[in-house]
């Protein structure tokens, strides 16, 4: 099973709490998934799709709860092993079932739900679930963090990244074929959605993956510093005791001043020392950049010597 049909059968178990939050959800999951069944007479029907077997629960149970109708349901066998029963919800044409779909803004095709239904954070909360169980995906938090849903009306996806915004969620919106995707690319974005949705186990989920992941990139990132910190140490190490050979074999280093003399020989008794190592194995009163500065001047002399 994949995360994201853990996060919506997650959902499907969510307790609405009132009858208005469940309308919400119904009329944005069957917004997202369904199609219109046109009948004689100007009936209407709808038919509703969908793989997930307990979505098709929790539609049925929804849709017979709050409107009385009694939707029938045809299973399909998956061809093959690997692939999924196909769920099919149909609310067969009738003046009754049209009524049904007025009330849920899906009838006539172009209405749209009302920006007065999406006032209370919970029928907000409704509206996104509602979406994300037929039109939504996450990524498995071991992956890229990614939670989209998907929409061919173009109003319906306005609405959703206004809902996504009033919860400060930095929610994108683009096009591909005739689908609308609306997408959180943040870590944060994407446990804030999956939490304010109610799906709070798979968000705890996805959070501890998270802080694993975050702690396993700092460490890396702290050991990748300190590689890089080595080489640098190493390197300066050997240009500095190069200068200091070619300075021994051409002038000798007593030529030097009493400073950059012992400094000259405390880095060629000690070519693998860093500058601290140095300062505690020299015992003298001087501070890092200090003795970096005499080093630094030993390199200089020794590039002077070597030109013409």
């Amino acid at each position: 099973m994949s995360f994201a049909e853990e996060v919506k059968n997650e959902l499907c178990r969510y307790e609405e709490g009132n009858a208005k939050s469940e309308m919400v959800e119904i009329s944005s999951l069957l917004r997202v998934g369904s199609s219109f069944v046109i009948g004689a007479h100007g009936s209407v029907g709808l038919r509703l799709s969908t793989t997930n077997s307990a979505v098709a629960r929790r539609a049925l149970a929804l849709i017979k709860k709050n409107f009385g109708v009694n939707p029938s349901v045809v299973v399909r066998k998956g061809l093959n092993l690997r692939k999924k029963n196909l769920y099919t919800l149909t609310m067969e044409p009738s003046l009754k079932t049209k009524a049904v779909l007025e009330g849920l803004r899906l009838w006539p095709m172009d209405a749209v739900i009302p920006k007065t239904w999406l006032q209370e954070w919970e029928h907000k909360r409704a509206f996104l679930r509602g979406a994300f169980l037929v039109g939504g995906s996450v990524n498995k938090p071991q992956s890229d963090y990614h939670l989209e849903f998907s929409t061919t009306n173009e109003v319906f996806a306005g609405r959703l990244m206004e809902v996504l915004k009033s919860f400060k969620l930095s929610a994108k919106l683009t096009e591909r074929k005739d689908m609308y995707l609306i997408y959180l690319k943040s870590g944060d974005d994407v446990t804030s959605c999956l939490q304010i949705m109610g799906s709070s186990l798979a968000m705890l989920a996805f959070e501890e993956v998270r802080v694993m992941k975050e702690v396993r990139n700092q460490v890396n990132r702290k050991v990748n510093c300190e590689t890089a910190n080595l080489h640098k140490t190493v390197e300066a190490a050997i240009r500095q005791v190069q200068a200091i050979q070619v300075i021994q074999n051409t002038i000798g280093l007593s030529s030097l001043s009493e400073k950059l003399e012992d400094a000259a020989r405390l880095r060629l008794e000690n070519p693998d020392a860093s500058l601290q190592e140095l300062l505690e194995i020299g015992g003298e009163a001087i501070t890092k950049s200090g003795l970096n500065h005499r080093l630094k001047r030993l390199v200089q002399i020794a590039e002077e010597m070597k030109t013409p």
